[in-house]
C-alpha cells in the first residue's frame, strides 16, 4: 500500500510539474506577443528589427539566399496547403494516430484563419526592402505562426508517441532546429521585422496549447458519448 501511494504521489508531483511548465511557457509567449506589439504599435522602436536585418546583412551571400529561401519554403503557403493534407492521410490509416491526424487539420486551418485575421488587425506593412516580392502584410508573420502552431503540433506528438529516448530527441531537436531557421529566413530576406517573426512564434504557440486543450475536451466528450451509445 505505501509503494502505491509513493507512485501516485511521484506521478501527482510530475503532473503538477508538467503542468506548471504548460502555464509558465503559455504567459511567456502571451508576454512576448503583447511586448512585440506594444514595442512596434506604441513605442514605434525599430532597434531590434534594424539590429536583425544588419546581422543578417553582415553575412549575405548568393548561397547564404538560396539556403534561406529553400528553409521559407517549408512554411510557405504552397507547402502547407500540401503537408498537413498528405500527414492526415498518413495518420488516418494507423487507428492509434486518427484523433491527431484531426488536430493537424483543424490546428493547421485554424492557425491560418487567426493569422489572417490578426494582419488585419494590425496592418503592419512588409520591409520596403524585402527580397522576395510577397503580399499581404507583416504583423504577426504567417510563416512563424502558422509553421510555429503546425511543427509544435509534430513536436507534441512525436513527444507523446515516440518510446525510445534518441528517436524522440533527435525529431524533437530538428523540428526546432527548422522552426528556427524558418523563422530566421524570413529576416534574412527582409520579408518580415524580427518582431513579426517573435510574435508569430509566440502567438503560434497559445494557439497551439489553447487548441490542444479544446481538442482533449472534445475528445473527452467522445468517448464518454461512445462508451453511453454502447451501453
Amino acid at each position: 500500500m505505501k509503494r502505491i501511494t509513493k507512485r501516485l504521489l511521484e506521478l501527482l508531483a510530475l503532473l503538477t510539474a508538467e503542468a506548471v511548465l504548460i502555464a509558465l511557457a503559455f504567459f511567456l509567449c502571451l508576454f512576448v506577443f503583447s511586448y512585440m506589439a506594444r514595442e512596434v504599435f506604441i513605442l514605434q522602436d525599430k532597434g531590434l528589427d534594424t539590429a536583425l536585418f544588419q546581422y543578417a546583412a553582415s553575412h549575405r551571400s548568393e548561397g547564404m539566399t538560396r539556403l534561406m529561401r529553400f528553409f521559407s519554403f517549408f512554411a510557405s503557403a504552397d507547402y502547407l496547403l500540401v503537408a498537413p493534407a498528405l500527414l492526415v492521410l498518413g495518420m488516418s490509416w494507423f487507428h492509434k494516430l486518427r484523433w491527431y491526424a484531426l488536430k493537424v487539420l483543424l490546428i493547421a486551418f485554424t492557425s491560418t484563419m487567426l493569422n489572417q485575421a490578426l494582419k488585419r488587425l494590425f496592418e503592419r506593412p512588409r520591409p520596403v526592402t524585402a527580397m522576395l516580392e510577397q503580399s499581404g502584410l507583416s504583423f504577426p508573420s504567417g510563416h512563424a505562426m502558422i509553421g510555429g502552431s503546425f511543427y509544435g503540433l509534430l513536436i507534441y506528438i512525436i513527444w507523446r508517441e515516440v518510446q525510445h529516448p534518441f528517436w524522440r530527441w533527435l525529431w524533437v531537436s530538428l523540428l526546432t532546429v527548422l522552426l528556427l531557421l524558418i523563422g530566421y529566413s524570413r529576416i534574412y530576406l527582409n520579408v518580415h521585422y524580427a518582431t513579426d517573426v517573435l510574435a508569430g512564434y509566440a502567438m503560434g504557440i497559445i494557439w497551439l496549447f489553447i487548441a490542444i486543450l479544446l481538442m482533449k475536451k472534445l475528445e473527452k466528450m467522445y468517448l464518454k458519448l461512445g462508451s453511453t451509445d454502447v451501453t
